[in-house]
C-alpha cells in the first residue's frame, strides 16, 4: 500500500519565513517602483491612476529632502524622488540579494559586531546628509552623477545592519 500524505507538497523556505521578512520585502519593492511609477501614473491621464501618483508623489515629498530635482522619466513629469533618494534603495536592494546568498553569514553584516557595527552603519548612514551638506556648503551643484553614489553608499551601510534583522530565519527544530 502507498504511503499518501495528507498534506499538501510546498516549499519550505517559503513557510519558515518569518512575516517580517515578507512584509519588508513588499515595502522594499513598492519603495523602489513606487518613484519610477509615478511620473507614468501622473501622465497616463486614465481615470484613478493620477491620483494614485499623487499618493505615491505625496509620499516622495515627505521622505526625499529634493523632490523636485527627480528625474523627468514623462515630462514634465518627475520621478517621486530624487537620484540620492533612489541611490539608497539600490543599496537596499543590493544587500537584500547578498542576504538571500548568504543568510547574513558573510563578515559585512554589521548586527553580528554590537554597538561598533551599530555605529558603522549610523557613519555609512550619515554619508547621504554630509553630502548634502557639501552641495549647500557649494562644494558642487546638484549631479545624478555625484548624488546617487552617496545614496548608495548610505543604502549599503543602512541595508548591511537591517537585512539580517529582517530576514534571519529561526532554526527550525
Amino acid at each position: 500500500m502507498q504511503n499518501v500524505s495528507a498534506t499538501p507538497t510546498t516549499n519550505s523556505a517559503t513557510l519558515s519565513r518569518p512575516w517580517r521578512s515578507q512584509l519588508a520585502d513588499w515595502i522594499l519593492v513598492a519603495m523602489v517602483s513606487g518613484p519610477l511609477a509615478a511620473p507614468f501614473l501622473a501622465g497616463s491621464g486614465l481615470p484613478l491612476l493620477p491620483m494614485i501618483a499623487d499618493i505615491i508623489y505625496f509620499m516622495g515629498n515627505h521622505v526625499c529632502p529634493q523632490p523636485e530635482m527627480g528625474l523627468a522619466l514623462w515630462p514634465p513629469h518627475l520621478m517621486a524622488v530624487c537620484m540620492r533618494c533612489y541611490g539608497t534603495l539600490g543599496g537596499l536592494v543590493a544587500m537584500r540579494w547578498l542576504f538571500s546568498q548568504n543568510q547574513g553569514r558573510a563578515a559585512y553584516w554589521l548586527p553580528q559586531y554590537g554597538m561598533t557595527g551599530l555605529v558603522l552603519c549610523l557613519a555609512l548612514c550619515l554619508v547621504y546628509p554630509a553630502e548634502m551638506v557639501a552641495q549647500h556648503l557649494g562644494w558642487w551643484d546638484y549631479n545624478n552623477w555625484i548624488v546617487t553614489p552617496f545614496g548608495l553608499v548610505s543604502g549599503l551601510g543602512l541595508g548591511a545592519y537591517i537585512m539580517p534583522l529582517l530576514h534571519r530565519q529561526k532554526p527550525v527544530a
